[in-house]
C-alpha cells in the first residue's frame, strides 16, 4: 500500500470514528505516526483529503449503477441496495452527516447521483411491467413515489438502524421488496421466488400479528 493509500485509510477510519468536522490534518498525522509534512505532500488541505475519498466513493458506486443500467433488473437493484448498506458502513462520516453531504464539493454530485438512482429504479419498474412481472401502475405517482422511497431507504438505512439498535445487513434488501411484492403479478413472484428462493419470499419480515382491543369500536 501506497503512503497516499494509507493516508486515505487512515483518514476515513478517524472521520468515521470522530466526524469530519472534529478532525485535524495533525490529528490524522498523529494515528499514522508521521510528520505533517508527509500528509501536506499528498494533501494540502483536509478538502483535498474529502476530495480523494469522495473520488474513490463514486468510483466504486458508478461502476456498479453501469452494471445496473446495461440490465435494469431487480437483481441488480438488490446488489444496488447491498452495496448502498456497505458504502453507509465504509464511509459513514459522510452519509451520517449532513454538513458533509452538503458540503461544496459533494451536494451537487450528491444530488445528481441521488436524481440518476431514482430514474435507473424506475427504469427497472417499466423493465418488470414490459416482462410481465409487475402490474401497471395502480394510480398516477404511486411508482415514482416506489422509486423515491426505495432510494430513500438504501441510501440512509443505517442511521435508523443505530437508532433501533439493530444491525442487519439483510433488513433494507427485506424491507424494500415488502414494498415492491404486492405490486408483482403472479409470474413475478414465481421469478422472485426461483431466484431469491422460497425461505427467502416466507421470511421478508415479521408476520403482522396486532390485536386491536375491542373497546376501540
Amino acid at each position: 500500500m501506497s503512503t497516499k493509500e494509507k493516508i486515505l485509510q487512515q483518514a476515513i477510519e478517524i472521520f468515521n470514528e470522530n466526524g469530519f468536522g472534529c478532525v485535524s490534518l495533525q490529528d490524522i498525522a498523529n494515528e499514522l505516526q508521521v510528520g505533517r509534512r508527509n500528509i501536506a505532500y499528498h494533501f494540502n488541505t483536509k478538502d483535498d483529503l474529502l476530495q480523494a475519498i469522495a473520488d474513490q466513493m463514486w468510483s466504486k458506486l458508478e461502476e456498479e449503477r453501469a452494471r445496473r443500467r446495461d440490465f435494469p433488473s431487480f437483481k441488480n437493484l438488490d446488489n444496488e441496495v447491498k452495496l448502498y448498506y456497505a458504502f453507509q458502513k465504509r464511509y459513514s462520516f459522510i452519509f451520517n452527516d449532513l454538513h458533509v453531504v452538503r458540503h461544496p464539493l459533494l451536494e451537487e454530485r450528491f444530488r445528481s447521483f441521488c436524481l440518476d438512482t431514482i430514474g435507473d429504479n424506475e427504469t427497472a419498474i417499466a423493465f418488470a411491467i414490459r416482462l410481465g412481472n409487475m402490474r401497471p401502475e395502480p394510480f398516477p405517482g404511486a411508482y415514482h413515489n416506489l422509486s423515491l422511497s426505495i432510494w430513500v431507504l438504501a441510501l440512509f438505512w443505517i442511521p435508523q438502524q443505530r437508532i433501533r439498535k439493530v444491525e442487519d445487513p439483510e433488513e433494507v434488501s427485506k424491507v424494500i421488496w415488502s414494498l415492491i411484492l404486492p405490486h408483482f403479478t403472479d409470474k413475478g413472484i414465481q421469478s422472485f421466488k426461483s431466484y431469491f428462493g422460497e425461505d427467502f419470499y416466507n421470511k421478508i419480515g415479521q408476520p403482522f400479528q396486532v390485536e386491536i382491543d375491542a373497546s376501540f369500536f
